[in-house]
């Protein structure tokens, strides 16, 4: 399972990940405002300082779509709930939680820390751009606060909307979880709001693009295509909670998995494991210790000639807490753990004993056999 993610920073005890999708998303943004936004509203100007200003728009942007997301953190951090990073997407973010907030109460209040911190970044922006405006400062400068000041304005705008998993959208859920005393009826509820908007905005910008409103089209219809996906995912998620929250990991392990000796040589790990099986990693496990990890990747930069006179124990490093569990973990627990780390396959422990293997594949088909008996809307 490849890693979607590239972590920025740490700040406050919160990891700071963007989604990879932010590549394409900064090229279009920058692109969308050097070449048309701009452009429109401040002529004149050389095409080296649009690109300049939509190069520094965008990155303000971005920073403004953390600073939202850490309003919400701090709330949640306030009610108990453990944040472990933070995932920057298009119109907002994830603060990755490892449980459900406690109550409709803390539900909302963290939903609502979002859009107020994005209106007031955005008054702060408009006032920065009066004062500059009096002040005489450059026009690129100008033309940059007020762009910053619109786009937080228009991030708390389309975040208050009713629509799950937007910040709205959660407060929605807190009032229906307040109603119905069902979580996971409200957020299915919340969820197809998300999703009827979701294509609500995708017409809309197909619309908008046959109208000749091409770049404004293009982005109502990527914020709707997300939101769509969003809504599902996020239903999913809480499905998943539900469902592998009380399930121990021990029970669908496979238990004495494969393993090597540190006394085989890196040539015959080769030709006898990494040959016949294809598996791309094998734990180091000297009379049911695990002693350490060997990859592939470690393998292949070691020069041919060395292979049969360096040992396994000579090349394995210590496995790390990323592709490690402790055997009393929850499968919910493992699965976040590999949706951060992207592992696909985690080594459980019993003390220093190898006590067993669990792999993404394994997780997915016992919450799919779980929603295949049990059943879910």
């Amino acid at each position: 399972m490849p890693s979607k993610y590239v972590t920025l920073f740490d700040i406050l005890g919160f990891k700071v990940r963007l989604n990879l999708s932010w590549i394409f998303l900064v090229v279009l943004a920058t692109w969308s405002l050097a070449r048309w936004y701009f452009p429109e509203y401040y002529l004149g100007l050389s095409d080296d300082t649009y690109w300049w200003m939509g190069a520094v728009a965008t990155m303000g942007l971005l920073g403004s779509l953390v600073f939202h997301e850490f309003a919400h953190s701090l709330v949640a951090r306030r009610y108990g709930l453990p944040i472990s990073s933070i995932t920057v997407l298009i119109f907002g973010g994830v603060a990755q939680m490892e449980k459900e907030p406690p109550s409709p109460k803390a539900e909302c209040l963290m939903a609502l820390a979002g859009p107020i911190t994005s209106f007031a970044l955005g008054a702060a922006f408009y006032l920065a751009f009066e004062v500059g405006y009096q002040m005489q400062l450059p026009l690129p400068a100008l033309g940059v606060l007020r762009c910053l000041a619109f786009g937080n304005s228009l991030l708390g705008g389309l975040n208050v909307l009713p629509a799950f998993p937007l910040d709205g959208g959660r407060a929605l859920r807190a009032g229906l979880w307040q109603w119905t005393k069902d979580f996971r009826r409200a957020t299915r509820w919340a969820s197809m709001a998300g999703s009827i908007l979701g294509f609500i905005l995708m017409l809309w910008g197909v619309a908008q693009a046959f109208t000749g409103n091409f770049i404004v089209g293009v982005w109502w219809f990527i914020v709707g295509l997300f939101l769509r996906g969003a809504a599902k995912a996020s239903y999913y998620q809480v499905v998943a909670r539900t469902m592998l929250g009380s399930e121990p990991i021990q029970r669908f392990m496979t238990p004495n998995p494969a393993s090597v000796s540190p006394d085989l040589s890196v040539e015959k790990l080769v030709e006898d494991h990494f040959y016949r099986s294809l598996h791309t990693m094998y734990p180091v496990v000297d009379d049911s210790r695990l002693i350490g990890c060997i990859s592939s990747k470690q393998i292949s930069g070691i020069p041919r000639d060395q292979w049969n006179r360096l040992l396994v124990r000579d090349v394995a490093l210590p496995c790390s807490k990323d592709n490690t569990v402790d055997i009393e973990t929850g499968a919910l627990a493992a699965l976040a753990l590999m949706n951060r780390t992207g592992n696909g396959q985690l080594l459980v422990m019993d003390g220093d004993r190898l006590a067993g293997i669990v792999t993404l594949k394994d997780l997915l088909k016992l919450l799919a056999l779980k929603l295949d008996l049990e059943g879910v809307a």
